[in-house]
């Protein structure tokens, strides 16, 4: 659905990711709610596009979503190693924070999906205070079993929801958003992963400094040396590897990312 916005939408490793910036995808939100057009968002780093390699059901729920942005800087790189330049990074939790503040204004009707029991509560809290005017009309937790979904998406569809972030991890974030993305009865549909827990302070996020040396993984790292630092290795090599051969590819005329 590139020709629905005003942006172009870029192939970077298997991804079509659209080169907006961060006001052009706050303003295509804007327009969503307006005008009652569903909008489902999806976010790639550099650990998603290689997992979308590797899970073809991952690649096609990611893909179909309406917008897809780039969440990690290493994306923002890429695109311009492969000559498919992207105008800046729009990180899922910045896109969030950004809907509130506008929504704030507009009395958005948001609900807050995902995380555990705690974090939810916090979040929901935490949301109120930082973004005077937001209008949260529910949440619920992420831990639940794919018999509760139905459910679940019943309470989401009979509440007239503008914003639903759903705060679960990948490959569940996806596959709940594709597979009932007609039935929740929003208008955008934002997944956003870890960020909740940033939110209420559980997590850490990486100064920005690191971040635009795309650095955010190796402060994750310093965070949970043991239980992350091989799985960032193997998926920041692989991920150089793909790019590599990508762009070996690019040289050559008529050859596709």
């Amino acid at each position: 659905m590139a020709d629905r916005f005003p942006f172009p939408q870029v192939p970077i490793l298997g991804a079509g990711v659209h080169a907006a910036t961060m006001d052009e995808a706050l303003d295509a939100v804007d327009t969503a709610i307006r005008e009652r057009e569903r909008l489902m968002i999806g976010v790639v780093n550099a650990a998603k596009i290689m997992n979308m390699r590797k899970n073809p059901e991952l690649s096609e729920d990611v893909n179909g979503s309406d917008l897809v942005l780039a969440d990690g800087m290493s994306v923002v790189l890429a695109s311009r190693v492969l000559r498919t330049p992207l105008p800046e990074r729009v990180s899922g939790i910045d896109l969030m924070h950004g809907i509130l503040a506008r929504g704030a204004q507009s009395g958005y009707r948001v609900y807050c999906l995902g995380a555990k029991e705690e974090i939810s509560a916090i979040v929901e809290r935490r949301f109120n205070e930082m973004y005077p005017g937001i209008n949260i009309v529910g949440r619920r937790n992420g831990y639940f079993s794919d018999d509760e979904e139905p459910a679940i998406v019943e309470d989401i569809a009979k509440r007239d929801v503008d914003v639903l972030f759903v705060a679960i991890t990948s490959p569940k974030k996806e596959r709940f958003m594709a597979r009932w993305g007609d039935e929740l009865n929003v208008t955008v549909v934002h997944g956003v992963g870890g960020s909740f827990d940033v939110v209420a302070g559980f997590v850490e996020r990486a100064p920005e400094s690191w971040q635009k040396r795309c650095l955010e993984w190796l402060y994750r790292v310093k965070q949970e040396p043991r239980g992350l630092w091989k799985r960032y290795l193997v998926t920041n090599t692989s991920f150089l590897a793909a790019l590599a051969v990508a762009w070996f590819k690019s040289l050559v005329p008529g050859s596709r990312r």
